[in-house]
């Protein structure tokens, strides 16, 4: 008999005829003998709704108060799944984030988990109930409600299941799996029957949107077994774990993440100083910009050219914080390009092969694709390229690394 934490997100909790097929899955899987704990988001679009409720109000809603009123969403799901339950003749109990005691720091809109009470739970499993508990949502040590950010209820699912030692998670999604790429632009793309959770980490830090990266930090800090399943396909899924199996078939990569999202800007013919980059970059984290990639090129005159990508949304934001930069040290110029994207390969087996990231350039010149940046980890290599041509670039790598579905299987 196995202890399962199963998370089902809004798209399948979207109506009260999917969260009937959601009791009658758990009803099948709790007739096998095994201890079910269901973590539900709130059904499909009705976070938005609560937001828009509140911005109707305020244009910036106090955020204690937000926290309160959008956690109402997953209370209506565990209030509607545990009636369905009962009805099919399965006992079930439903807990708020706030009755399972799901202590989080102060942080309201984003807050971090830092400790599950999971007496109650143990007691209702014991007892025979399948226990539905709210995601996305807990309370911090005034007893405020808080919500833990967008897609807030994979880390619940992954936090329960720790606090539970549960033989596995499973996220249940839209999609059957985690995919070699994106099938949408890869026709031949594989779903991955296991990815280690350094590799997922990296999928989803680099643009694979299957789940939330602090669900996958979480999972790879207690070591809870993830597995991503098709909330209405019956399938193996895929398995993220802590092995790194070393076999014959394994590939040299497991994946191909991108990401449209990005944005370039360069200041040129900078005085070529000690802590030159410190003058850059400090003001534009003080701007609360992120800033992934970095480049910097010294000329023959003593100057400098510093070029980084932030996300597209800060663009704006940090041009205006570099042209006050470069106006005060002096620089040449200042220019920026928003139709960048990058594209990443992924795969723990980099570590023990050579020439993983000439094969990748080798791929791209023969598309006639010019690298434009290069980065690069222990299981990564991640370049920026024209946004054009991402989706050349996608399948070419694609075909290059042999992730390529063979024909008839996966079409």
């Amino acid at each position: 008999m196995a202890l399962i934490v199963q998370k089902f997100g809004g798209t399948s909790v979207g109506s009260v005829e999917r969260i009937e097929q959601v009791a009658e899955k758990v009803r099948k899987f709790r007739e096998k003998g095994d201890d079910i704990v269901v973590v539900v988001s709130a059904m499909s679009g009705e976070t938005n709704r609560l937001i828009d409720l509140a911005r109707q109000i305020s244009e910036q809603p106090v955020a204690r108060e937000l926290d309160v009123m959008v956690s109402t969403g997953e209370q209506v799901t565990i209030a509607l799944l545990a009636m369905a339950l009962i009805k099919r003749g399965v006992p079930a109990v439903s807990y708020t984030g706030n009755q399972v005691r799901i202590l989080t720091d102060s942080a309201f809109t984003k807050a971090r988990i830092l400790h599950i009470d999971a007496q109650k739970i143990q007691g209702d499993l014991k007892a025979g109930r399948v226990v539905v508990v709210a995601g996305f949502q807990g309370v911090d040590e005034q007893g405020n409600i808080t919500t833990l950010g967008r897609g807030g209820s994979d880390t619940t699912g992954v936090a329960l299941a720790a606090a539970l030692k549960a033989d596995e998670c499973q996220i249940y999604t839209d999609v059957d799996g985690v995919y070699t790429t994106d099938p949408r632009v890869v026709a031949k793309a594989q779903r991955l029957d296991k990815i280690t959770f350094e590799e997922m980490l990296e999928m989803a830090s680099l643009g694979s949107k299957v789940l939330q990266i602090r669900a996958v930090e979480f999972a790879g800090k207690y070591s809870v077994p993830l597995r991503v399943l098709h909330s209405f396909q019956e399938g193996p899924g895929t398995l993220i774990t802590l092995d790194e199996e070393e076999s014959m078939e394994q590939p040299i990569i497991s994946g191909i993440a991108f990401n449209r999202d990005e944005a370039k800007l360069t200041i040129r013919g900078v005085p070529d100083t000690p802590g030159v980059a410190f003058k850059i970059l400090g003001p534009i984290s003080a701007a609360n910009v992120e800033v992934d990639m970095i480049v910097q090129n010294v000329a023959h005159d003593n100057t400098t050219d510093f070029t980084f990508t932030v996300h597209r949304n800060d663009y704006n934001n940090a041009l205006n914080v570099l042209q006050g930069i470069a106006s005060e040290m002096g620089a040449r110029e200042v220019i920026g390009d928003t139709n960048i994207a990058k594209v990443s390969i992924v795969g723990v087996g980099m570590r023990s092969h050579a020439g993983v990231a000439s094969r990748m350039f080798e791929a791209l010149a023969k598309e006639n694709i010019n690298i434009q940046m290069i980065s690069t980890s222990e299981i990564k290599v991640s370049v920026v390229i024209e946004e054009k041509y991402l989706e050349l670039a996608v399948r070419a790598l694609h075909t290059a690394f042999e992730l390529d579905a063979p024909a008839g299987k996966g079409e």
